[in-house]
C-alpha cells in the first residue's frame, strides 16, 4: 500500500501518485518520454541506466522491472551503467577524472543527456521510494 492514496489521474501507479497534481504529472510525463527515447544515446542503454539505479535507489516498483542485462552492453552501454554506479556511490561529488573517462567515449552532449536521464531517473525512483509504490501483482 502506498504513503498516499491512487488518484484517478494517470495510467500507471506512478502517475497516479503524480497525478493528484495533474500539471505536474504532465510535465514528469512528457521529460520522462523525451529522456527515455532515442536522443544522443540509445533508448536501450539509458534502460540500462535506469536499472542499475533502481536496484539502489529504494522504489521496489521500480526494481521490479529488472535488473541490468550485461548480455545487452557495448562500450557505450558499460560506460553509462559503470557512471550510473559512480554517482549512486558518491552521490553527485563525481571527480572530474570520471569526466575525463566519459570524454575518452562521450560527446558532451551525450553526457548532457546521462547527467539529466540520471539525475531525473534518481528523482523519480526516489518519489516511489518516498511514497511506498510497490509493484502490482496481476
Amino acid at each position: 500500500m502506498t504513503n498516499i492514496s491512487l488518484s484517478s489521474n494517470g495510467s500507471t501507479p506512478f502517475q497516479q501518485l503524480l497525478g493528484h497534481n495533474a500539471n505536474i504529472m504532465n510535465a514528469w510525463n512528457n521529460l520522462g518520454e523525451i529522456l527515455g527515447e532515442d536522443n544522443s544515446l540509445s533508448a536501450t542503454l539509458k534502460e540500462q541506466v535506469r536499472r542499475t539505479l533502481a536496484q539502489k535507489n529504494g522504489c521496489e516498483y521500480c526494481k521490479a522491472k529488472g535488473k541490468p542485462n550485461p548480455d545487452l552492453f557495448d562500450e557505450k552501454t558499460s560506460l553509462a551503467v559503470g557512471f550510473a554506479e559512480v554517482f549512486l556511490k558518491q552521490r553527485g561529488e563525481i571527480n572530474e577524472s570520471f569526466f575525463q573517462v566519459l570524454k575518452e567515449t562521450l560527446t558532451d552532449r551525450e553526457i548532457s543527456e546521462l547527467c539529466a536521464f540520471i539525475s531525473f531517473t534518481t528523482a523519480s525512483q526516489y518519489f516511489g521510494a518516498m511514497l511506498s509504490l510497490k509493484p502490482t501483482t496481476e
